[in-house]
């Protein structure tokens, strides 16, 4: 099923610390590839539970589903799962 997909306000400070070149990268595999593979996608443990992720390349976008895809974070690998 494909979704409509909506950004939380705080991705934009997410988007701001990665290079223009991965910031296009990303947001590309977004409006190609997400709204069709959102339901087959793994979800998340512990305190992200519920979420789902999303990897492009060393950058994870992680959202949920509510009548659309709701991205609330896009951020390296290494830092996303931190509080």
């Amino acid at each position: 099923m494909d979704y409509k997909i909506t950004f939380k306000k705080s991705v934009a400070k997410d988007l701001k610390k990665i290079s223009p070149e991965n910031v296009n990268r990303v947001l590309n595999k977004i409006s190609v590839d997400l709204p069709s593979k959102a339901d087959l996608l793994p979800v998340l443990q512990e305190q992200f539970s519920g979420l789902k992720k999303f990897r492009v390349g060393d950058y994870r976008i992680i959202f949920t589903i509510i009548d659309s895809i709701l991205i609330l974070r896009v951020q390296h690998r290494k830092v996303v799962y931190r509080d």
